[in-house]
């Protein structure tokens, strides 16, 4: 039983997570490979002002998701400055300075050793220290977070994102402006990011820069192009796919010293998969070409 809350509650922070990142891929068409950096400037900030200082986390995770969107917008905006290839090699330098500054300051963030000992959420007295409470405390997150993306999404500032995924100069010439636009979409998806961040922080009670790496952005863009993007549902839908997708494969027998690659190798042929027969993914309403 234990198993299964685990697995759902990893289902809903990484919901937050693709939700987040279809903001920007999905609605704004901007691939953006630094959305781990995000995720782990609200673990750290959060685990810092709960360990340091002593907050409690309903306070420390709204100054996360404040410290991760002024982050984020020092980033978009010289970076919305370029387009395409070059937009996503500014992105990705973001993430690897991100990484680079958790693993190597270690007098402020624990350097390679992480920061352990992370209060569990409390509230009034009321502490979320079992996994069923904590799977409500997620699911309570992930919901809030399900309904805000839900209400851009169907606002006239959604439209406006979808509008500059579809064509940006006609998008100008109706008079947006376009760079605005693409701000604020990647300073919410950066704040949204820190919610997850600073959940995850909360859930594991320990964290280090290893699990907010290159790779955990690949893996999180992953999800959104299996389960697909420019909706509601795609990112969800492919939530539970990639999360599922390794415990089934536990049971298939293969040693723990090759699982990893195993797993790695299953993900690329999925998404060379799902780039021939489906572009807009499993669920998903916008086709990458």
């Amino acid at each position: 039983m234990n198993y299964v809350l685990h697995l759902l509650i990893m289902i809903c922070i990484y919901s937050i997570l693709s939700l987040s990142l279809n903001l920007l891929v999905g609605y704004t068409g901007l691939l953006s490979l630094c959305h781990a950096a995000f995720y782990g400037i609200g673990a750290y900030v959060s685990a810092l002002l709960m360990t340091k200082l002593g907050l409690n986390f309903f306070l420390a995770l709204p100054v996360s998701v404040i410290i991760s969107m002024l982050l984020s917008l020092l980033v978009a905006y010289p970076s919305l400055r370029f387009k395409g290839d070059y937009f996503i090699l500014t992105a990705l330098s973001f993430q690897i300075i991100i990484f680079s500054v958790l693993h190597n300051c270690a007098g402020f963030t624990g350097g390679p050793y992480g920061i352990p000992g992370i209060p569990k959420p409390h509230l009034f007295g009321f502490e979320f220290n079992s996994l069923p409470l904590f799977l409500l405390l997620s699911v309570i997150l992930a919901s809030l977070v399900f309904f805000v993306i839900y209400r851009i999404s169907s606002s006239p500032f959604g439209r406006v994102l979808k509008a500059i995924r579809e064509d940006e100069l006609a998008t100008l010439a109706l008079g947006k402006k376009v760079a605005g636009f693409k701000i604020q979409a990647f300073m919410i998806s950066g704040g949204i990011a820190a919610i997850a961040g600073g959940l995850y922080a909360g859930y594991i009670t320990y964290i280090d820069p290893t699990s907010f790496t290159l790779d955990e952005s690949i893996f999180i863009l992953a999800i959104i192009l299996v389960g697909g993007s420019g909706n509601i549902k795609g990112p969800i839908v492919g939530t539970v796919f990639m999360i599922i997708l390794p415990e089934i494969l536990k049971f298939l027998g293969i040693p723990d010293t090759i699982a990893p690659n195993v797993r790695q190798m299953i993900y690329g042929a999925l998404l060379v998969l799902m780039m021939f027969i489906r572009q807009q993914g499993i669920a998903g309403e916008y086709k990458f070409e």
